[in-house]
């Protein structure tokens, strides 16, 4: 992630970590990615797919899952779109900035009809399930839309679609969770396969009133704990150090008797994986099991990404979030009791219906107090079909929204760069996941999800190194 404490959640990822690329170089051997490629064909030697990823990172992991069952059916992944005999972009709907994105990124991609006039373009995700009655009028350039239960299928859509025919599935499935189906994986090489995605839990129960996620990807259900297993035990075999558990509230999976801290204490006992990270939590399922397991678990990595949205206990009921600012902050003393050196981050949400001064100071006011080690944060847009839409007024003005929004982001970006600076002297163990977009320096990960810069040669990507951080970009620490 480029500057934690100002991204958003919308910017597309053409190169996710985990998915295999065939460059113009030529293909990975299908024995390292999951798609079936002999090392010495080219691009040209099957139908070729291009993805986007706008969103989160269970995106990306059904980003892997679609370029996996695509690979299965004899589809070469290229990296650029103008190798593409079909572009999918992968989408979300959380934010109105996402869905405007995707519209005027799909728009740009059909410039690449002028190599290839059979050019198919379509959208995968939550906002081809969102926006299913009005993508046809609106972008009648999209010609396959496949919602996020519908990858099972994607091979099939893909046909039709290339064959002419206009081809959608955006229905959801309340038992889909993708059970022994693989997604693409890259094997150990510069750049590809260090981290990997599992998802173990789909859909979400919590209807938080501004939150589409449980109209777009259904009700909550669970993956059972041998399938995640298997996942995992078949991404050491490839060569992934690194582990993250996915779900939209992901401490609340239950799988029969094996809770979320029992699953995370099974997955860390599989050779090869040496960290694990998880994420969303939501605040109201956080247990002192899963709390014990961050502290005596060395794999688990000491950093949690706990989604506080608001300061304001009226706007946490107007909400519907469940908590209040006492039990969120009961949480994060147990974490750091626990667990002394822990990285905490949060989502911020400014501006939501009926926000006032006094609730947003007071949301100033939680993050001085906790400062946390970095934020997602964002202003509120109406999601039709939401509870906040049908019976809330989203009456705060949209000058005042993004001047919340930069008070939160100056605040934060305060508290990151001394975060950082505190690191400055350490000894940290980083994981080097690739060569910055520069070439210059390599990009690692401490166990805190603190980004940290290396000289080029001095490792390998894939490798786990300790160093001493010798300075701070304020965004990320720098290492001998």
């Amino acid at each position: 992630m480029a500057r934690p404490t100002t991204e958003r959640p919308d910017e597309p990822r053409s190169e996710p970590a985990g998915l295999v690329q065939i460059r113009r170089s030529g293909a990975v051997p299908a024995a390292q990615t999951g798609i079936p490629q002999d090392p010495q064909t080219q691009p040209g030697d099957g139908p070729r797919v291009y993805m986007e990823t706008f969103g989160c990172q269970m995106n990306e992991a059904d980003t892997a899952l679609v370029l996996g069952r695509l690979g299965a059916d004899g589809w070469v992944h290229v990296s650029e779109p103008a190798l593409a005999d079909l572009i999918l972009v992968n989408t979300c709907a959380v934010r109105e900035k996402a869905e405007s994105r995707v519209y005027g990124r799909t728009s740009q991609l059909l410039t690449h009809r002028a190599e290839n006039p059979n050019l198919v373009v379509g959208i995968t995700g939550c906002m081809a399930e969102h926006l299913r009655d009005k993508l046809e009028t609106r972008a009648p350039h999209i010609q396959l839309v496949a919602g996020p239960d519908s990858y099972r299928n994607i091979a099939a859509l893909a046909r039709k679609a290339l064959a002419g025919e206009r081809a959608v599935d955006v229905e959801l499935d309340k038992h889909e969770t993708y059970e022994g189906l693989d997604g693409a994986l890259a094997g150990p090489r510069e750049g590809d396969g260090i981290c990997g995605f599992i998802t173990i839990q789909r859909g979400c129960d919590k209807f938080c009133s501004f939150c589409v996620v449980p109209f777009t990807r259904g009700r909550e259900r669970g993956v059972a704990p041998r399938e995640v297993l298997r996942q995992a035990q078949r991404m050491a075999a490839a060569g992934i150090r690194e582990l993250t558990l996915l779900g939209q509230t992901v401490n609340s999976y239950v799988w029969e008797d094996v809770d979320f801290a029992t699953l995370l204490r099974a997955v860390a006992q599989i050779e090869g994986i040496d960290r694990i990270r998880f994420t969303s939590p939501y605040p109201v399922d956080f247990s002192p099991a899963l709390i014990e397991a961050i502290a005596t678990e060395p794999k688990i990595c000491p950093y949690v990404h706990l989604p506080v949205q608001a300061g304001s206990d009226v706007v946490l009921e107007r909400m519907r979030r469940g908590y209040d600012i006492a039990g969120y902050k009961a949480i994060v003393a147990q974490l750091r009791a626990a667990v002394p050196d822990i990285a905490i981050s949060t989502d911020i949400m400014v501006g939501f219906c009926g926000e006032t001064e006094a609730d947003h100071a007071q949301t100033l006011a939680l993050m001085t107090e906790i400062e946390f080690d970095f934020a997602f944060m964002f202003a509120y847009s109406d999601r039709e079909i939401t509870y906040a839409s049908k019976k809330l007024v989203d009456d705060v003005p949209h000058e005042t929204k993004l001047r919340r929004l930069r008070e939160v982001i100056e605040l934060q970006e305060r508290h990151t760069r001394a975060r950082h600076d505190a690191r400055i002297g350490t000894e940290e163990e980083i994981l080097v996941v690739r060569p910055t977009k520069r070439g210059n320096k390599l990009m690692g990960r401490t166990q805190r999800f603190q980004k940290v810069m290396l000289p080029l040669d001095s490792a390998r990507s894939g490798e786990i190194v300790t160093r001493t951080i010798t300075g701070s970009t304020g965004h990320s620490l720098i290492a001998d």
